[in-house]
């Protein structure tokens, strides 16, 4: 009688499968949190909250992006939620630059997404920081704390940002209130309007969108 053969490699199950990349999962939202955590406690004005925006938030930030529109500036990368959003879009990564000054989480950005340019400047300096020309980019997309900003230095964003953003292009912020975070006497300097287009209760604390567009090109 021949002896029954047995396979020398034999294919993990499926479901060792699941979870082996359930836990990588895991480990991984628990180490962007730790580093989230630290950048809040290192500078918490930089910050403004102890945990990262949620998936949910990040969907309605990038919210209409046209991966053949024009470049992406992202503001505020923090642990990289609104950039995979961004990326998630299939914008090409070399039409994305994202600003981060705090430095852990500029490290962590880095490791996160090798093939995005990752700049550390202020955003109220960054266009002259940023890769492309004034007018090319679709739009900006801020996860800046932009309350804890004083209304010289929100101007002086908007302005940045709006130097850099193409016709018809928009400047995507969030705040955790239902009004607009932005002054509206500031917005109507600039000639821009504010519109709150998603309340978001699957984040922590919930949050509202907010896009600011030219007026005149409404």
């Amino acid at each position: 009688m021949e002896a029954e053969s047995v396979p020398m490699n034999p294919r993990p199950k499926p479901a060792r499968s699941i979870a082996l990349t359930k836990r990588a999962e895991i480990g991984e939202a628990m180490r962007q949190n730790a580093e989230f955590f630290m950048g809040w406690l290192r500078k918490p004005r930089q910050t403004a909250a102890i945990v990262p925006s949620s998936r949910f938030l990040a969907r309605q930030m990038v919210q209409g992006l046209n991966p053949e529109g024009g470049r992406v500036l992202e503001l505020g990368g923090g642990t990289g939620a609104f950039t995979r959003a961004i990326l998630a879009t299939g914008l090409p990564a070399q039409m994305l630059e994202v600003a981060e000054i705090n430095p852990v989480f500029a490290r962590g950005l880095e490791r996160q997404f090798p093939d995005v340019r990752i700049l550390s400047q202020r955003a109220e300096r960054i266009s002259s920081a940023a890769e492309g020309d004034p007018g090319s980019y679709q739009r900006v997309v801020s996860g800046l704390p932009m309350l804890a900003f004083n209304e010289v230095s929100q101007r002086t964003i908007l302005q940045e940002a709006f130097t850099l953003l193409q016709s018809g292009g928009v400047f995507v912020q969030f705040t955790y209130s239902a009004l607009s975070p932005i002054p509206r006497h500031i917005i109507e300097e600039l000639g821009l309007t504010a519109t709150p287009v998603s309340r978001v209760l699957l984040n922590v604390p919930p949050a509202t969108v907010f896009r600011f567009q030219r007026t005149d090109e409404l």
